[in-house]
């Protein structure tokens, strides 16, 4: 996707209500915008380790990692496309053609497909780019797996602000 400026956005919004107010010689009304997802959506990186490497002759090459479509649903649902990079490995040349499988088991459990990477092996650390809306609202405990942890990071500080759930937590409501 290429996002329009939030600036031009705004700009465009502004001058289609300020000429409607104007020709009805109305006062100009005070008017907030909640930028959402334009916003929050590119502050947040999701990080995943690679656990294997699937090669499939004349299909395709898989990674998998340590999540999947419990924690980041949208690729499944809506087919979101994401860019991601091998964090370990940022400044290599991106020239290995791979697709992005979560641990769910699940045929719909592709968080990227067909994404040029740096060579990923077992144990890298996959940045997958703007996960910051509606990942962690829309995650879940499906197959019984634990959600991750949130940090937040600013200046060189991090905060974590949501703990990683343990398997007691997912049996804390279970009855005798």
């Amino acid at each position: 996707d290429h996002p329009l400026e939030f600036d031009d956005v705004v700009s465009t919004i502004m001058d289609i209500i300020y000429k409607g107010f104007d020709k009805r010689d109305m006062k100009r009304p005070m008017v907030l915008v909640e930028p959402g997802r334009y916003c929050v959506g590119n502050a947040g990186i999701t990080l995943y380790t690679v656990g294997s490497y699937k090669y499939i002759r004349d299909i395709r090459d898989y990674i998998s990692v340590d999540g999947g479509m419990t924690d980041n649903i949208r690729s499944s649902l809506y087919n979101a496309k994401y860019d991601a990079v091998i964090a370990n490995k940022a400044g290599e040349e991106a020239d290995h053609l791979v697709t992005v499988a979560g641990k769910n088991c699940e045929s719909g459990d592709i968080l990227i497909k067909d994404i040029m990477l740096q060579d990923p092996q077992p144990g890298d650390i996959l940045a997958m780019f703007s996960t910051g809306a509606y990942h962690y609202s829309m995650s879940s405990n499906y197959n019984q797996l634990p959600k991750p942890a949130v940090v937040f990071t600013y200046q060189g500080h991090s905060k974590e602000v949501i703990r990683r759930q343990t398997f007691d937590d997912l049996v804390a409501y279970d009855v005798d």
